[in-house]
């Protein structure tokens, strides 16, 4: 027997707010009606609540245009440091809704054309996981580590 409603376990959980709001760019999938497919980066990305996230509109036609044919995406949100992160399906919603506009322009850094806002009821969340973890039984921060030194990247401090 499933658990009743009000204790079933929110699928944005704490630790996928907090990749989201630590990330910030995000990877949109979607299709056409057709099935053709679309990858769009995302600098927007908001949690909403347990059960929502949203972002801008700021340039994506093709993106727009395919969930009006097909309100299905998948939206993929990765720590390239550590290799870790979420992937989340759900169905989108365009919209021009003054607060949501509001809420996915906000902190972006610079005056950009907000033209709507996306919508999207989460129906799964799933983690990636780079295949380090699975086949060396790998510490996070030995992956982060090792990236850095490999790639050549520093990170900036989280202040």
């Amino acid at each position: 027997m499933g658990q009743p409603e009000s204790e079933a376990q929110p699928l944005v959980t704490h630790d996928v707010r907090a990749m989201i709001e630590r990330q910030r760019l995000c990877y949109v999938a979607t299709a056409s009606a057709d099935g053709e497919p679309n990858l769009s980066p995302k600098g927007s990305l908001k949690v909403i609540d347990d059960g929502h996230v949203a972002f801008a509109d700021m340039a994506s036609p093709r993106t727009v245009a395919n969930l009006r044919e097909n309100p299905r995406l998948e939206i993929n949100v990765v720590d390239p440091f550590l290799r870790r992160g979420y992937r989340i399906r759900g169905t989108a919603v365009v919209t021009d809704d003054p607060a949501l506009l509001a809420t996915v322009g906000a902190g972006l850094g610079a005056e950009y054309p907000v033209k709507r806002a996306v919508l999207v009821t989460v129906a799964g969340v799933r983690p990636v996981d780079s295949p380090v973890y699975l086949f060396l039984d790998a510490d996070p921060e030995d992956v982060r580590r090792d990236w850095e030194r490999n790639y050549g990247y520093r990170r900036i401090a989280e202040g």
